[in-house]
């Protein structure tokens, strides 16, 4: 059974970091429908005083944050004592685990085209270690088809393996279309699927999608995608429920109530990061 629209979600402008303007596309209005994921953000701009601030120094916990930059750059600094720059079409994923405290600077560059998806940790895993991967362009497999290819940023498709989530399945691709091509990507029945329009618009399942929506696909073995009469990047997100109930303040996502007043109470003392850099 081929999988159709249930829910779309077009997101708003915001203002977030230190003056930085994006889209909110999935936030807490979103959680139950695209469970596992928490947050989808948008930047897209050519003008640098839109995201020049970038994000100051900020904690993180029971989450994981992934950063897909098509244009432009980010540079990734924390408490572990990471430090790095990814650029166009590479990925940065930061595990939040049991806390972490980190900063977003972004380069001036032509043009900023990105998302950054926040995906939920499970219960169990929400105080891991903290941990940070950069998928560089290397890394990416290009997969090419009649009319586009895919971009494995993580996962797998078909035979081809990417960056492997370590708590939760993620099958995360970039997928690009020639204009009034298609693509028919089988799924598994089980898993929770979204789709975000990056560049243009298109038709999931018959029915059309302007640029930078989401969406969210009822059940199925199977989805088409289809570019109108331009190019278009839809990104694909495919993971596992977790049905788990979710308590959040601002960058921190935890299961109860006393795990978030016991995170807040962590800051206010300066305990919050319990794994720091190791100092030889």
């Amino acid at each position: 059974m081929q999988r159709k629209i249930k829910t779309t979600v077009k997101g708003g402008p915001t203002i977030d970091g230190a003056g930085v303007h994006l889209i909110r596309v999935l936030g807490r209005d979103t959680v139950e429908e695209f469970d596992p994921l928490l947050m989808l953000d948008s930047f897209d701009t050519t003008n640098y005083d839109d995201y020049k601030g970038g994000f100051p120094e900020h904690p993180h916990r029971g989450i994981e944050t992934i950063s897909y930059i098509w244009k432009g750059g980010m540079t990734h600094k924390d408490s572990m004592g990471n430090e790095d720059t990814v650029g166009d079409g590479e990925v940065q994923w930061m595990t939040a685990g049991s806390g972490i405290m980190h900063s977003e600077t972004i380069p001036k560059s032509d043009r900023l085209l990105g998302v950054q998806l926040w995906l939920n940790l499970p219960a169990k895993d929400k105080m891991t270690s903290p941990d940070y991967k950069a998928i560089k362009r290397e890394d990416v497999k290009e997969i090419p088809f009649d009319g586009g290819k895919i971009r494995l940023l993580a996962g797998t498709y078909k035979d081809e393996k990417g960056y492997q989530s370590k708590y939760l399945p993620l099958d995360y691709y970039d997928i690009q279309l020639e204009p009034n091509k298609s693509i028919t990507i089988e799924t598994d029945e089980d898993r929770s699927i979204a789709l975000f329009t990056l560049i243009g618009d298109v038709k999931v399942g018959g029915e059309e999608v302007e640029e930078k929506t989401a969406v969210k696909l009822t059940q199925g073995d199977s989805v088409e995608i289809e570019a109108l009469d331009n190019n278009a990047q839809v990104l694909f997100m495919s993971s596992t429920k977790l049905e788990e109930p979710v308590v959040w303040g601002g960058p921190i996502v935890m299961n109860t109530h006393k795990q978030m007043q016991e995170a807040t109470m962590d800051l206010h003392l300066g305990t919050f990061v319990k794994e720091k850099m190791d100092i030889e």
